[in-house]
């Protein structure tokens, strides 16, 4: 029961589903969403780098050239890193990316483990990760980490993380800990955006995950994680949702909390900016 299909074509027994999530803290359902919802999404984002890409570097490059267009990733990331994570932070956005997060279809799923009143927790995420990306190594290969700590939501909080390609083992496939949500909060030391465990765990426990664009993996915000190594030139691109559950009593009892802090740069980050007349241009 690793593996489950949750298709419009597929019966599954939800009973079973919910147990193995109770036991080992994670699911991987196939075939979830169709590739080509997935694709469009990743297209679409490869699209928004493209204008900067060519802003930056002088040429245009093809999304559906690889090679090229992750070298002109590349390329970007060095020439002017904070348009590159300006960029980055602007396909968190998409429309179609948010759309998906809110499909009838993943709040069934959720409803069918055991959060009966799911809401989402914050903004989806995507990633983009190789080691030709990041100024140090926690920005492409995480350690061995939990969510929660970072959320701290409700009790039964969930990640549902999917890849926008296929992810093998060598572009660096999730690893987890199955049970170890059981365990609680692990103590942690903070790097950046995440708690780092420094607690030594076995290694052979460590499952490597393999999902294909459409697949999709349920884990507790519990549950010890870390990135695989991604040993290709590639990116690897990943996206991810989050939901609390408004109905877990220590949730109500703590007032709902919710750490993640958006607010809006009071100064003007380019002063002078924009003219009187760049605006009127754009209503003519």
């Amino acid at each position: 029961m690793d593996n489950v299909s949750l298709t419009n074509e597929t019966h599954i027994n939800k009973t079973d589903l919910k147990t193995q999530y109770f036991q080992d803290g994670y699911i991987v359902v196939r075939k979830f969403f169709t590739r080509e919802e997935i694709t469009a999404i990743y297209d679409e984002a490869r699209g928004v780098f493209a204008y900067q890409i060519e802003r930056t570097i002088g040429k245009k490059v093809d999304i559906n050239n690889q090679d090229e267009f992750e070298a002109g990733m590349y390329e970007f990331f060095q020439k002017d890193f904070d348009a590159f994570v300006n960029t980055g932070k602007q396909v968190q956005h998409l429309v179609s990316l948010h759309r998906l997060g809110t499909d009838a279809r993943i709040t069934e799923l959720l409803q069918s483990i055991g959060l009966s009143y799911p809401i989402i927790a914050v903004r989806p995420a995507m990633m983009f990760n190789s080691r030709h990306l990041a100024k140090k190594q926690d920005y492409w290969k995480l350690g061995a980490h939990q969510d929660w700590r970072g959320g701290q939501g409700s009790l039964d909080s969930i990640v549902m993380w999917f890849p926008l390609v296929d992810c093998d083992t060598d572009l660096g496939g999730l690893q987890v800990l199955p049970g170890s949500h059981k365990r609680g909060l692990f103590a942690g030391s903070d790097v950046d955006y995440i708690s780092s465990i420094q607690e030594e765990l076995p290694e052979d426990d460590f499952k490597q995950l393999e999902l294909e664009a459409g697949d999709i993996l349920i884990f507790s915000t519990f549950t010890v994680h870390r990135s695989g190594t991604n040993v290709t030139p590639h990116i690897r691109w990943t996206s991810q949702f989050r939901f609390n559950n408004l109905e877990e009593p220590t949730f109500v009892d703590r007032g709902f909390p919710l750490p993640y802090i958006y607010k809006p740069t009071p100064e003007l980050l380019f002063p002078g900016f924009p003219k009187q007349e760049q605006v009127e241009q754009v209503f003519k």
